[in-house]
């Protein structure tokens, strides 16, 4: 679990083909800030742009530990197939604090971003989600957008998907990829996970005892 406060921007240092069909998945290297790898082991779990992943290989002197993803994952995701910049997250302790909002870090669509500019002093994000996400994304709700959790300040539903408008202040566009981000640029976003709990609880049909179990 994670709870979308980014702890580090690190950066897709090199992507190696793990084979030659579209079957395959990569290994990527990725390069940490200094002493971001100083508590992580073999096995962890570290959020790459909101996707959950297994810490493979691990080199704190170099700063930088491998991933391997698989091609379902990045079929799935944006930004995780190429070099850049990459919003970086351990995963949560028990006795951490929880700064954003539960996370699961399973990413469960792409947004595009439609607009990104300075008012006043903070910048204004605007993106459209898939039309199936529409429905769990709500006014002052959370969102997860590249790992990092947001607010939503707005919504308005199109033919075409869901546009949500959010605030990011100097800080963390300063702290988090996200100040590299453009429009039509494709973004990873994970919804409210209390929000698809309550899809189901709602939506789940309720079977009616037959005579038999009520006799």
């Amino acid at each position: 679990m994670f709870t979308g406060i980014i702890t580090g921007v690190g950066r897709i240092a090199a992507v190696h083909d793990l084979g030659s069909s579209l079957d395959h998945g990569k290994r990527l290297t990725i390069e940490a800030p200094a002493g971001y790898l100083d508590d992580v082991r073999l096995g962890d779990s570290i959020a790459l742009n909101g996707a959950c992943m297994t810490v493979t290989t691990l080199s704190p002197e170099s700063r930088q530990f491998t991933i391997d993803i698989s091609a379902e994952s990045l079929d799935k995701t944006a930004g995780l197939d190429r070099p850049g910049p990459i919003n970086l997250e351990k995963a949560l302790r028990a006795h951490d604090r929880l700064g954003g909002h539960i996370v699961s870090g399973h990413v469960d669509g792409i947004g595009r971003v439609t607009h990104f500019a300075e008012v006043g002093e903070s910048w204004e994000l605007r993106i459209l989600a898939p039309r199936e996400l529409g429905k769990y994304l709500a006014y002052k709700g959370s969102i997860t957008v590249n790992g990092a959790s947001l607010t939503v300040n707005r919504i308005q539903d199109q033919p075409e998907g869901c546009e949500v408008s959010i605030n990011l202040i100097p800080h963390t566009v300063q702290n988090t990829a996200l100040g590299a981000l453009h429009e039509n640029a494709p973004v990873n976003l994970e919804i409210d996970l209390i929000a698809r709990y309550v899809e189901r609880m709602l939506g789940a049909a309720v079977p009616t005892p037959s005579s038999k179990e009520t006799a």
